[in-house]
């Protein structure tokens, strides 16, 4: 359950019609159940239950609004940050800093400086030469900075190439077989406390076999760095598990598989998991409502021009993504169309020759399971304002980002004096 769905023939978020919020707010907008990211931490907390007291901690930038990172702090939910803004924006949403796990391959000096000035739970450190930087700013501050290495274990993920993080090509982490060595160097550096071991392969993933790999791998480590001398007290298993969009494709595995699979492969290992779900959580909660512009005639299918563009969505012009897309308020036949958005990039386009609700000029439509990398990947590319965001809860519902209108933007800019 997602807590959308059709009621009188017109699709609702929880028990407010969409229809409402696009004659308030207008289109393009995000609407977000809070009901659906309750119901979805509860589930993963009963998979989760069996590896002990796990920190859940949300992958704010899957979505970093205010409000939805306040619904997940109510829940006890942590969060992963990847950035000095994401730092502030948890903890002003309520996130103890205690629950924050610092990650992320280009971290600053001053980043570094507000998480220890603030506090945090750990620090995933990416390479030697980072740690070494961590080291002066904690010298510096007269702090100890509690640090994992994160591990990138050379294994395929079989997601999509741009969100593929464990493979010996990618940005992320330090090769397994460098870890002893890193692991030393650290421990020898001023300030920093050795307390941890993480991984993270990819998000979208829809198979457990290369999860267990890694988990695999990384308890082979953990006993290695144990047997070093190192108090390895924290295993950091990142995210990445998979939420269904295409629903012609096998779904990904469940939480409760993956809560299984997680306790065979690291139940005994004696240290605290922590795991980074963001998509699992918020994706499905939300949705971009558009309004229909026009239809244009095609070679082999009509367009259909809606008033959401790539810029609003960004995931099928950088993913190839699938979004269901389906009308507010069905008419009950069918059509096939090219859907596409008012960008001048031929990428400004969502689906082609796809089956679909029919609709005519005017009506709305929805794209399903948008409340991840979504809004937070939007820009103003064209001139185009920024999509606002809406939260739901009950009968109840607020404007959670307003519209930053055009004038907005160009009050932005700065026209120098000699022009």
């Amino acid at each position: 359950m997602d807590h959308f769905e059709l009621r009188d023939g017109a699709l609702h978020c929880e028990d407010v019609p969409l229809a409402d919020v696009a004659a308030a707010v207008g289109t393009p907008v995000y609407v977000y159940s809070a009901a659906a990211m309750v119901r979805q931490v509860a589930a993963l907390r009963v998979a989760l239950a069996a590896v002990g007291d796990p920190l859940i901690a949300y992958a704010v930038k899957a979505n970093p609004n205010a409000a939805v990172v306040a619904t997940l702090a109510r829940q006890g939910l942590g969060a992963d940050v990847v950035s000095g803004g994401e730092y502030r924006r948890a903890v002003a949403a309520g996130i103890p800093a205690g629950r924050i796990v610092f990650s992320g391959v280009g971290k600053t000096e001053e980043e570094m400086a507000l998480a220890l000035g603030g506090g945090l739970f750990q620090f995933n450190v990416e390479s030697v030469a980072e740690a070494e930087m961590l080291s002066a700013v904690a010298s510096r501050m007269g702090k100890t900075a509690p640090v994992g290495f994160r591990i990138n274990p050379d294994v395929l993920s079989g997601t999509h190439a741009k969100i593929s993080t464990g493979a010996a090509e990618n940005k992320f982490g330090i090769p397994l077989g460098e870890a002893a060595a890193a692991y030393a160097r650290a421990a020898a550096l001023p300030g920093l406390r050795v307390q941890g071991v993480a991984v993270h392969i990819g998000s979208q993933l829809t198979s457990l076999a290369p999860l267990e790999e890694a988990f695999t791998r990384l308890g082979g480590l953990i006993g290695e760095l144990r047997a070093a001398g190192h108090a390895i007290e924290v295993a950091d298993l990142g995210g990445g598990l998979g939420v269904p969009y295409d629903p012609s494709l096998p779904p990904p595995p469940t939480p409760e598989a993956y809560g299984a699979m997680v306790k065979r492969i690291a139940g005994g290992w004696g240290a605290r998991l922590v795991f980074e779900p963001g998509r699992l959580i918020v994706a499905n909660a939300g949705v971009l409502v558009t309004r229909l512009i026009r239809i244009k005639p095609g070679a082999a299918h009509p367009f259909l021009v809606v008033d959401a563009a790539m810029n609003d969505l960004m995931r099928p012009a950088l993913y190839e993504a699938w979004h269901a897309i389906e009308a507010v308020r069905p008419r009950g036949s069918r059509m096939v169309a090219n859907v596409v958005g008012p960008v001048c990039e031929t990428g400004d386009t969502f689906a082609t020759a796809r089956e679909m609700d029919s609709v005519e000029p005017g009506d709305l439509l929805v794209f399903r399971t948008a409340g991840a990398y979504a809004a937070a990947m939007s820009s103003t590319y064209n001139s185009r304002p920024l999509t606002p965001e809406v939260l739901v809860s009950g009968g109840r519902w607020a404007v959670v980002r307003p519209r930053l209108d055009v004038e907005a933007l160009i009050a932005a800019d700065r026209v120098p004096d000699w022009l």
